[in-house]
């Protein structure tokens, strides 16, 4: 009895011990949780008397807003844009041993962070860009060696660049913009994936490790090398090892012993007849020269009128894009490159023009204000290279602009082509940029269109992030996007199968007061389908198998997706935060998900904080349009209502006249009608 008794009390002791452990470690976290709770609140009361924190929740800190636990700690504090303001205490967030990513950019906190931050040793993620933080580098983040991202930019943040910077090994992101950061860059040795020094009072060389970021992260300092060019008295970088330079001893010198610096200084010497040869080939030269520019000049001479002929079509040459580039289908005036001339191999546009002239639509029909050799002769620059061909902005003699879009890949015969661009040039309404005219031929196709002077609403949202840009506001943004979706709306309203087919941020244009007009209507109609636009774009809908047959719904798809890019500031190709490249629509959705509503507003709208419910409005439309499933999207006469309702209520809040708003926005710009410039001039203004 004694023998069996013996195992059955161990394991009743065992387990005894194990209940206790667990009421033990639960109490502890308990103790970890109301402790991270207690340093919260006193971050709160210091800094953030607007933040609905109540202690006596009974979800406790873990339904806090902003707040989100994991194992029963608080991981993740996200207060973007919180009206936060002064200076962090100790025993706040130095007490927070278990959080891992702190986003408290876009608010006034003020002032030198604490020394104890760095007990908080499991940060990773560190997002205090748009304060007002000064003193030096914060010397905590350097006892931080898991972090990851540190975006301390937009601060008055003063003193050297630590080089113990160096030692945070896994540092893959450093956003140091816009501070007052003096000195020389250290050597950082880690392979950082974002870096960003720009606008500090920085001097030196760019270190070698730091060569390979792009200019725009060290503009407005003293730093060179690099992006930036050479540094003064810098030996440019060596030349390959098959280009190595000519040693300055002579090939044919025999003598190969002591003498080395005897004959060094004889190479220097050059003999009569080594003169007398150059001076014979440089007469050579120079009447070859002259030569070849006489017979430039005659060739000139005869096609005098044939001076400002197209280039040849993109097919015939792909075209290569240097890293960094803009979106391909950029349409920004600031995009341009020199139009081709004289003497193209490729059978420039002049050459096949005979018999053909330009067909015009609307009011130009019955007088022409220009004719094919008028655009012939126009000065002209690019503006982009798309899917569907190259667009050019020609200027006429008569000092009136326009744009010309020349197709690629048209295999239509010209009957065919006549009966779809008809379509197409019917289409005249106040927010569809109107298609003035086309010519065809066997060898050319191009198409005419009003020239939209701030270029698309591509350029203007990623073009430039730097410190010289003019944001877009929430007025401008749910403007630009009434008057896209009034665009698509109508192309809807003519056919119950009538849709834009390519509707993309490259594809708004944008005229001198920021009004919108959908571009590229209906031109995947007219391109064989090596041309139509692939889905990698990030706007095309699932169910879309062939881009050349695009829905209705499919169109709205688009339009959501658009609608995220103008709220977010991200294009679609580039929505992840992360190393996990989700598309944006997916990203949108799965951060809606979390409740971290606020982190998905571009931080130029977060300023606005008195319309932040019309933004998650207008979010909520958006993810509604990009529903995987198409009838479960609205249509876009409601998409248009629901922004309408959008735009009153803000204005409203604002304290302007929703229908003196709308009737401006109605009313229209036409910027071409204004004698400013060359580029105010339209030749179809009435």
């Amino acid at each position: 009895m004694r023998a069996a008794w013996r195992p059955a009390s161990g394991r009743r002791v065992a387990l005894a011990a194990m209940v206790v452990l667990s009421v033990v470690v639960a109490a502890a976290m308990a103790d970890d949780l109301a402790g991270d709770a207690r340093a919260l609140l006193a971050f709160r009361d210091a800094v953030g008397r607007h933040v609905a924190w109540n202690g006596s929740d009974p979800g406790g800190a873990c339904s806090w807003t902003g707040v989100t636990c994991e194992g029963g700690r608080v991981a993740v504090l996200r207060l973007p844009g919180a009206a936060l303001a002064g200076r962090v205490p100790e025993g706040t967030l130095g007490n927070l041993t278990a959080l891992h990513t702190l986003s408290l950019r876009l608010n006034a906190l003020a002032g030198a962070l604490p020394g104890d931050l760095a007990s908080a040793a499991a940060l990773r993620n560190v997002f205090l860009n748009g304060n007002r933080l000064s003193g030096e580098f914060p010397r905590a983040f350097l006892a931080l060696q898991g972090l990851v991202r540190l975006a301390i930019g937009g601060n008055d943040l003063s003193g050297s660049i630590p080089p113990a910077l160096g030692n945070l090994t896994r540092l893959k992101v450093l956003l140091l913009e816009n501070n007052r950061f003096s000195g020389e860059i250290p050597d950082l040795k880690q392979p950082l994936q974002q870096f960003n020094v720009s606008f500090n009072q920085l001097n030196g060389s760019i270190p070698a490790t730091l060569r390979t970021m792009p200019r725009s992260a060290f503009l407005g300092t003293g730093l060179c090398g690099g992006p930036l060019g050479p540094c003064p008295g810098e030996v440019s970088p060596s030349p390959a090892p098959g280009e190595q330079p000519v040693s300055p001893t002579p090939a044919n010198n025999g003598d190969k012993g002591g003498n080395g610096g005897e004959s060094g200084k004889k190479s220097k010497k050059l003999s009569g007849g080594a003169i007398a040869g150059i001076a014979i080939g440089s007469a050579v030269g120079a009447a070859l020269l002259l030569f070849l520019l006489i017979c430039l000049c005659c060739r000139s001479g005869r096609t005098k009128t044939r001076s400002m002929e197209m280039p040849p079509p993109p097919s015939s040459a792909p075209a290569v894009v240097a890293a960094g580039r803009k979106p391909p289908e950029m349409t920004s005036a600031a995009a341009v490159a020199p139009m081709a001339t004289v003497g193209n191999p490729h059978a420039p546009l002049g050459q096949s023009t005979s018999g053909k002239k330009l067909i015009f639509f609307g009011s130009a029909a019955a007088v022409a204000p220009f004719d094919l050799e008028d655009l012939l002769r126009a000065s002209a620059e690019v503006l982009g290279k798309g899917a569907f061909g190259t667009t050019y902005k020609a200027v006429l003699e008569s000092g009136a602009t326009v744009a010309v879009k020349r197709l690629k890949d048209v295999t239509l015969t010209e009957p065919e082509f006549r009966d779809r661009i008809a379509d197409i040039g019917e289409l005249q309404h106040e927010f569809i940029v109107p298609l003035r005219a086309y010519y065809y031929s066997k060898d050319e196709k191009l198409l005419v269109y009003d020239f939209m002077p701030m270029g698309s609403l591509s350029a203007v949202l990623h073009g430039n992030r730097g410190s010289g840009r003019t944001p877009l506001n929430w007025e401008t943004r749910s403007s630009i996007a009434l008057a896209a979706a009034r665009g698509v709306e109508y192309i809807h309203s003519t056919s119950s199968s009538a849709s834009h087919g390519n509707i993309k941020s490259s594809n708004v244009l944008l005229n001198k007061s920021y009004q919108a007009r959908l571009s590229d209507n209906g031109l995947s109609a007219l391109v064989g389908p090596s041309s139509a636009p692939s889905r990698a774009s990030g706007y095309r809908a699932p169910e879309v198998t062939d881009p050349r047959r695009v829905s209705q719904k499919a169109d709205v798809y688009s339009f959501g997706v658009l609608l995220l890019e103008l709220l977010t500031g991200k294009a679609p190709s580039q929505a992840a935060l992360n190393d996990e490249g989700v598309d944006l629509p997916r990203w949108v959705q799965s951060v809606v998900r979390s409740e971290w509503t606020a982190e998905v507003f571009d931080m130029e709208l977060l300023r606005y904080q008195n319309v932040e419910e019309q933004m998650v409005q207008l979010l909520q439309l958006a993810i509604d349009c990009v529903a995987q499933v198409p009838d479960a999207r609205p249509s876009m006469p409601h998409v248009v209502l629901r922004i309408e309702e959008i735009k009153k209520s803000s204005e409203r809040l604002e304290g302007r006249d929703p229908q003196q708003q709308a009737s401006n926005l109605e009313a229209g710009d036409d910027q071409t009608s204004k004698p400013e410039s060359a580029e105010g001039l339209n030749p179809f203004a009435p």
